[in-house]
């Protein structure tokens, strides 16, 4: 199977997107809140049951320059907390301007009729989309996952 479960990773929401290895596509899947700092680990349970996924992606905020930022320690610590609890050790991607460009393909959506209102829920969702798009179109088909991209990875 070549499923990759990519996440974009919030104070209060984690978007969730789902992608294909060897079409690399991927599609908003959902959103999962953040409860008190914490993942709704039954809820990610739920879908790493679902998609058995080959690889995990987390997209890791930085600044514009390339530096790490607060929100930084938010995504390694949850990329920590998937390795610990699923036994796979995610790649970190740089996220910049992944919530812009959601935003910009939600309002196109919105424009063409295909969605009603503006729902921040979907564009986190639709952000970890373009966080593993990213990842897929770098990612080679044949490399071992942990070293399949030329991303920020867990030290």
């Amino acid at each position: 199977m070549s499923c990759v479960l990519g996440f974009d990773v919030g104070s209060k929401l984690i978007g969730v997107a789902v992608g294909n290895r060897i079409t690399q596509s991927a599609r908003a899947l959902a959103t999962i809140a953040m409860r008190e700092g914490q993942p709704d680990w039954p809820a990610l349970d739920r879908l790493h049951r679902e998609w058995l996924p080959q690889a995990l992606v987390v997209g890791l905020p930085l600044t514009l320059d390339g530096a790490e930022q607060p929100a930084s320690k938010l995504a390694r610590r949850f990329a920590d907390g998937l390795r610990q609890r699923y036994g796979t050790a995610p790649v970190l991607v740089d996220e910049r301007h992944s919530s812009h460009e959601a935003a910009e393909r939600f309002a196109g959506a919105r424009a063409a009729g295909l969605r009603r209102r503006r729902d921040g829920a979907q564009i986190d969702a639709e952000a970890a989309a373009v966080i593993l798009e990213r990842w897929l179109a770098t990612a080679e088909l044949d490399s071992p996952l942990s070293s399949s991209a030329p991303n920020a990875e867990l030290p």
